[in-house]
C-alpha cells in the first residue's frame, strides 16, 4: 500500500515538473527576432539565439543598439535600432539584434566580406550594407553614374483609388508599379499586417520635376542634400503610411520617428516580404520603397546636376 502511494506521489511530482518546465520564461538571450505573421523570415530553432560563445559580442551589440554615436547618413544619430531589421535581413539572422544568435550570424557575414568576424556591429560594416542596399536600386545605379532618369509621359500614369491614397490624396504611379503595390498590400492583409487604414496607404507616388522643384523651394526637401533628382520622378517610388511616433508627421526624418517606425510589425513585414513584389527599401526612410519591375527612365537620362551644399 505504501509502495503504491509512493509511486502515485512520484507520478504527480513528475507531471508538475513537466508543467513548470514547459511554462518557464525563456532566457533573455534566446529571444528570436519577432517576425510578422505569414512572413518569409527564417524561423529560429530553440537555442539558436543563445550560443554561449557569442554572449560577449551580444552584450556589445546590446550596448550600441541604442547608444552608438555615429552619422550613417551624414546626420548625428544615437544607436542603430532604426536599421536593425534591414541588417538582420541582409545577414540572414532570425534572432533579435541584441542576442548571441544575431552576433554569430553577423560574424558569418563579416567573414564572407573579409572583415574581422567578431560578431560586433560597427559603423564601417554598416557602410557596406548601406551601399549594397542602395546599389540594388535601379534609380541609384543611374544616379551613381551622374545621370538623372527622365520622367515618364504623365498620360501613361495610373491613378490610385481614393481609398489607397493617404487622407484621400490623388497618387499616380506607373500602371505595373501600382498593380505590384496592390498585390503587396493584399498579401500584407492576408498575413494579418496593416489591418486598419491608413496603414500602408500611399502618401506619395509620382512627383514630376516641376512639382519636386516647388516642393524643395518650400523647404519640404530632405535637408541633408537638396533633391535635384528625386526617385519619385520615375513613377516607381512610393511613400507608405507607417505608424509614426506620437507627435510626428508620417514622413518626418526625425530619428525618434524613424526608429519608432522601424520597430513596427508593418515595417518588419515589408523588410522581409516587399522584395517578393519587386520593391526595395531606402534605408534612411522606412516609408520609402522603389519598384524594380521596370527601368526607371521614361526616356534618355539627363546629366545629373550637382547637389548644392
Amino acid at each position: 500500500m505504501i509502495g503504491g502511494f509512493l509511486s502515485g506521489l512520484l507520478l504527480v511530482l513528475a507531471i508538475l515538473a513537466l508543467v513548470v518546465w514547459r511554462v518557464r520564461p525563456s532566457p533573455e538571450g534566446e529571444r528570436a527576432a519577432p517576425a510578422p505573421a505569414g512572413s518569409q523570415a527564417i524561423a529560429a530553432r530553440p537555442g539558436d539565439c543563445d550560443p554561449p560563445t557569442w554572449r560577449a559580442a551580444a552584450a556589445a551589440n546590446r550596448a550600441s543598439l541604442f547608444g552608438l554615436a555615429w552619422s550613417p547618413f551624414g546626420v548625428a544619430e544615437t544607436g542603430w535600432a532604426t536599421y536593425a531589421p534591414l541588417v538582420a535581413a541582409e545577414i540572414g539572422a532570425p534572432c533579435a539584434a541584441d542576442t548571441a544568435g544575431f552576433a554569430r550570424g553577423y560574424a558569418a557575414w563579416q567573414a564572407q566580406n573579409r572583415l574581422p568576424p567578431d560578431g560586433i556591429f560597427k559603423p564601417g560594416d554598416f557602410d557596406l550594407i548601406r551601399n549594397a542596399l542602395a546599389l540594388r536600386r535601379p534609380f541609384v545605379q543611374q544616379t551613381s553614374k551622374g545621370l538623372c532618369p527622365a520622367p515618364p509621359d504623365e498620360a501613361t500614369l495610373a491613378i490610385a483609388r481614393p481609398q489607397e491614397g493617404y487622407a484621400g490624396k490623388l497618387v499616380r504611379l506607373r500602371p505595373a508599379a501600382l498593380e505590384a503595390y496592390r498585390r503587396m498590400v493584399a498579401a500584407a492583409h492576408a498575413d494579418g499586417v496593416a489591418a486598419h487604414p491608413p496603414l500602408l496607404q500611399l502618401i506619395s507616388g509620382y512627383r514630376g520635376p516641376a512639382e519636386e522643384a516647388a516642393r524643395c523651394a518650400s523647404g519640404a526637401c530632405d535637408r541633408r542634400s537638396r533633391a535635384n533628382c528625386s526617385p519619385h520622378r520615375t513613377g516607381l517610388a512610393i511613400d507608405l503610411f507607417l505608424d509614426p511616433a506620437t507627435g510626428f508627421e508620417p514622413t518626418s526624418v526625425a530619428e525618434a520617428n524613424r526608429r519608432h517606425m522601424a520597430g513596427t510589425a508593418d515595417y518588419r513585414w515589408l523588410v522581409i516580404n516587399a522584395g517578393r513584389f519587386g520593391f526595395l527599401p531606402y534605408a534612411y526612410e522606412p516609408w520609402h520603397w522603389e519598384w524594380t519591375g521596370e527601368a526607371p527612365g521614361g526616356g534618355e537620362p539627363t546629366e545629373l546636376a550637382r547637389a548644392r551644399p
